[in-house]
């Protein structure tokens, strides 16, 4: 059984920073990690995902705002968002394998 756990989320102000934590459990091979967001009436869209060989693609609407990074030896994916507008505000969620989904974090950006 696969399990996908997110942590991080919380409320900042504009301009702020905040780091998603993401850890995946189970006997798997992790190849694609990847975030996404819901934001309240819209649909849910890619922010950032890595492959196993380390490449990176981005969502415009983050490009220069965000890093995602990843550890393999503990399955762990991460987001360090910085100067974080409000509609970034959102419910985030990890992704392993496009198969695989977090339960969600909040994340909050006040103007």
């Amino acid at each position: 059984q696969v399990q996908v756990v997110e942590s991080g989320g919380g409320l900042v102000q504009a301009g702020g920073s905040l780091r998603l934590s993401c850890a995946a459990s189970g006997s798997f091979s992790i190849h694609v990690m990847a975030w996404y967001r819901q934001a309240p009436g819209k649909q849910r869209e890619l922010v950032a995902h890595t492959t196993t060989d380390g490449s990176t693609t981005y969502a415009e609407s983050v490009k220069g705002r965000c890093t995602i990074s990843r550890d393999n030896a503990k399955n762990a994916v991460y987001l360090q968002m910085n100067s974080l507008k409000p509609e970034d505000t959102a419910v985030y969620y990890c992704n392993i394998n496009i198969l695989f989904w977090g339960q969600g974090t909040q994340v909050t950006v006040s103007s």
